[in-house]
């Protein structure tokens, strides 16, 4: 599963390649295969998706309240008109709650890494999925697994060295799946044992080319970092996302963990959707219908869809399917527009000053104007470019596979890894944090990996 070879150790992307391509790569499906079954014992979705919404029932809760109390226009705002959660609107909730400050700030970012609740500067809105909480399973356990990829963002990291803490991380995985093949108790001492090795495996495939002269190896920072105290923080930090339980020197695989770990194994899309039934559905329904369709099939649905209603009703109905907190609708939505055509330019140039709209509608005038779409890019500012990098991520990251994230790297307008780190974090996405961790989850290279995830933790707690 690793690769002894040596590598270069910078990192760098693949190969850039226009923005343009980003939306193509969610066309890129690979042949259908009999959906595998979960393992023997796994409870169904719905009794999963309970599961997910009893442990984050105060991320709910706390999530509902901000909806509710700071939107804007409310007479129970805060003072100054914006939904951050300062110290005072941290005070009103556990009041109106009936909980501590402190509890309601755990509740909030973990409301904040399952996209309960999206942070916009100053200002915070609903995501996507708590408006689908109650209606939707899938939107649940997507939920639920956004926060299980977060797992290391739960809990302060120890105070000790960094790269030994990202040893630990990225050996996680194996212990998790021997947790899940084990399916039942495993003494904390067998994991020690286990993550010792995996670190010593790690250890040896971290293979710096130097340029120039070769020094002697040198002992790498945190080589001699204990791993028990680490261990201990991992597992703790798993036990707070609801993946394990963890005590008496031993850790279990709930059965959400099991299902998440199986998932991840397996590389499948938890929320497929039918795609009957469209023509008499609305927009956002059509639109997910039509998510797993190949682009040909899509733009029949769309044309049949478009044909059975009034041109203006059903341009409107898309924009504002668009203006949803799920980027795939997004994308999907002005895909439905290019069929549309001539008649929906005035309303498309409408939305040029919606900030989550502007980059697609920028694309869609140039394509429409006889711009190539292989070249529509280039209109887009730097920011611009890298918003709709971040988006159509995010998209990937809710309704993709692992590897179709990890190839959407080539789309982005940077040179390097790092000068994309560094723009995705100015640009100020609300969805950073997630698409990061899902990244860094993904990625098969320990070194870039590990640099994402460095980088989603100092979204997450506003550092630099």
């Amino acid at each position: 599963m690793t690769s002894r070879i040596p590598r270069d150790s910078r990192l760098r992307l693949v190969r850039p390649r226009p923005l343009a391509a980003a939306p193509r790569a969610m066309d890129q499906r690979r042949p259908r295969r009999p959906a595998p079954r979960p393992p023997e014992g796994t409870p169904a979705p719905a009794e999963l998706a309970k599961m997910a919404r009893s442990h984050l029932a105060g991320a709910a809760r706390v999530a509902r309240w901000a909806d509710a109390a700071l939107r804007p226009g409310r007479t129970g705002a805060t003072a100054d008109g914006k939904a951050t959660l300062a110290d005072a609107t941290a005070e009103r909730a556990a009041h109106d709650l009936g909980l501590t400050p402190a509890q309601v700030r755990v509740d909030w970012d973990t409301a904040r890494l399952a996209g309960l609740v999206e942070v916009h500067g100053d200002s915070a809105r609903p995501g996507w999925r708590l408006r689908a909480w109650d209606r939707d399973d899938s939107a649940v356990l997507r939920g639920w697994v956004a926060l299980f990829d977060a797992w290391s963002l739960a809990r302060p990291e120890p105070e000790q060295q960094p790269a030994a803490v990202a040893e630990v991380v990225s050996a996680m995985p194996q212990l998790l799946s021997f947790l899940q093949l084990s399916a039942g108790p495993v003494p904390v001492a067998q994991l020690l044992d286990l993550l010792e090795q995996r670190v010593r495996e790690l250890r040896t495939e971290r293979c710096e080319i130097p340029y120039g002269p070769q020094p002697e190896p040198q002992p790498q920072p945190g080589d001699d970092t204990p791993l028990a105290p680490l261990l201990d923080w991992a597992l703790g930090a798993l036990a707070a996302v609801g993946a394990l339980t963890y005590g008496d020197g031993q850790a279990t695989l709930t059965p959400l963990g099991s299902w998440a770990v199986w998932v991840k194994l397996e590389q499948i899309c938890v929320a497929a959707q039918s795609p009957a039934g469209n023509i008499e559905a609305s927009a956002e329904e059509m639109l997910r219908g039509c998510a797993q369709l190949r682009p040909n099939a899509a733009r029949a649905e769309y044309r049949a869809w478009l044909a059975a209603r009034p041109v203006g009703g059903a341009v409107t109905e898309l924009l504002d399917a668009a203006r949803g907190e799920d980027a795939l609708l997004r994308g999907l939505a002005f895909e439905a527009l290019r069929v549309v055509g001539a008649p929906a330019e005035p309303e498309v140039r409408g939305v040029l000053d919606v900030p989550t709209l502007r980059p697609y509608a920028l694309l869609w005038l140039a394509e429409h104007d006889g711009t190539d779409p292989e070249d529509a890019h280039e209109i887009l500012t730097r920011e611009e470019a890298t918003w709709l990098w971040v988006d159509t991520a995010a998209a990937v990251a809710d309704h993709g596979e692992a590897p179709l994230l990890v190839r959407h790297l080539e789309s982005a307008v940077q040179a390097t890894v790092p000068a994309l780190l560094d723009e995705v974090r100015a640009v100020g996405h609300p969805r950073t944090v997630q698409v990061l961790v899902a990244l860094a989850a993904a990625h098969p290279d320990p070194a870039l990996a590990k640099a994402v995830r460095r980088a989603a933790f100092q979204v997450h707690t506003g550092g630099s």
